[in-house]
């Protein structure tokens, strides 16, 4: 447990980033080396961490915010303090630590010296609270085994992170799987085990809400595929196509076709539900329950068209030399519900 270090991220969480902090405190030992990055909350946050002992530090005002950026903020503050840890566990300041975790990723990873990343299950708090948490919850169930990929929280061994210069900061979007990418280009292996690692609270109860993240999906896909698509793998270009196809090209063809074939472009339409019932299909075989495969599937197709919105954003605002901003979904924690 002396060689681990923690880092937590968070901009405006409220009451998620105490639950996250004190699940920590509870749980780690006395003395492990806990460091809260702050992006320019404005509720309090920044008070309450520093009220419970944890070492905070906040992101310069001038420069874009990231969730790239804060993590590699909180590493380097790590590193730079504690030089002879191993691993760091990052988790987002909207996650809660779950008993066991820490014990079983560092038996994973010490048992494979290539393994750079080991993620277990991230499940959300209040799966019922809202149709768009479940879906997210649905979201966090990956298979278990070597992954290509991990989420925000995750063991990672420092070495390795050292090695491909952590995440890219300039990312808004697909930070950890861009990551991921690189680190397995170099040999490093990522793992998922069969372990409950943290529990989420997406607190998603609007449409615009799950809209405005299916937009950041897409405009992550898209600077994937612009940065790594040129690789062997093809990082992101099928899945960049697909939105452009179903998201954007097709709809737009169908309509403006409808008076050239009498209106049998329309029947494009038809190959919607075709695709809801193969992804239903998938999803059932993967062991989700009939009503979850339902809800999976028919928002998976209907994120095509916010996906393929975020891909044009992302063009749009290469093409016109602007700087990437952060497509936030989640309501702000309100000002000063933290101290008193």
């Amino acid at each position: 447990m002396s060689s681990i270090g923690v880092v937590t991220i968070g901009r405006n969480e409220g009451d998620r980033l105490i639950h996250c902090l004190q699940s920590l405190l509870s749980q780690l030992p006395k003395g492990m080396p806990i460091v809260y990055v702050d992006s320019g909350s404005t509720d309090g946050s920044i008070e309450a961490a520093k009220a419970l002992g944890v070492e905070v530090v906040e992101l310069d005002l001038s420069v874009p915010f990231t969730m790239a950026r804060g993590r590699n903020t909180g590493f380097a503050y790590l590193i730079e303090h504690f030089p002879d840890l191993e691993y760091v566990q990052f988790i987002d300041g909207d996650c809660e630590l779950l008993p066991g975790w820490i014990e079983q990723a560092l038996k994973a990873i010490a048992a494979d010296e290539k393994l750079a990343i080991v993620c277990g299950r991230r499940r959300e708090r209040f799966p019922n609270a809202s149709l768009y948490n479940r879906i997210a919850d649905i979201e966090w169930n990956t298979p278990v085994g070597e992954a290509t990929a991990c989420g925000g929280d995750a063991l990672m061994r420092v070495s390795a992170i050292l090695e491909v210069n952590g995440y890219n900061p300039t990312l808004i979007g697909g930070e950890e799987p861009e990551m991921c990418l690189r680190l397995r280009q170099r040999g490093w292996k990522i793992f998922r085990i069969d372990a409950d690692m943290t529990l989420h609270d997406a607190a998603m109860f609007k449409f615009s809400q799950w809209w405005k993240r299916s937009i950041r999906g897409g405009w992550a896909m898209a600077e994937g595929a612009a940065m790594h698509g040129h690789l062997p793998e093809r990082y992101k270009v099928k899945e960049s196509r697909n939105r452009w196809l179903w998201g954007l090209v097709g709809p737009i063809a169908a309509l403006s076709l409808v008076w050239f074939t009498s209106g049998l472009s329309l029947l494009m339409v038809l190959l919607y539900p075709v695709l809801v019932w193969r992804v239903y299909q998938y999803r059932r075989s993967y062991g989700d329950a009939a009503s979850d495969a339902r809800i999976y599937a028919f928002f998976c197709i209907l994120g095509k068209f916010p996906e393929a919105i975020g891909q044009t954003k992302y063009w749009l605002t290469r093409w016109q030399g602007k700087p990437a901003t952060l497509i936030e979904y989640k309501m702000p924690a309100t000002k000063g519900s933290l101290v008193g």
